[in-house]
């Protein structure tokens, strides 16, 4: 990841819930017609594994 692309999530993170729907449905709105090649196995796998590891940080916190 970029410094750019971090430094954009965290400003992300810093908006109001409204500003994030805002500024999601801006990007969907702008990113539904960029011509992206198929996620490969492996990929959705890494992401999928990401994601879980995520969220199972978030759930130790709330433990």
């Amino acid at each position: 990841m970029t410094a750019l692309v971090q430094e954009l999530l965290d400003t992300f993170d810093r908006l109001t819930d409204a500003e994030q729907l805002d500024l999601v449905l801006e990007i969907l709105k702008r990113t539904v017609d960029l011509d992206f090649p198929p996620l490969s196995d492996e990929n959705l796998v890494l992401n999928a594994e990401e994601l879980f590891l995520e969220l199972d940080e978030q759930e130790a916190l709330y433990d």
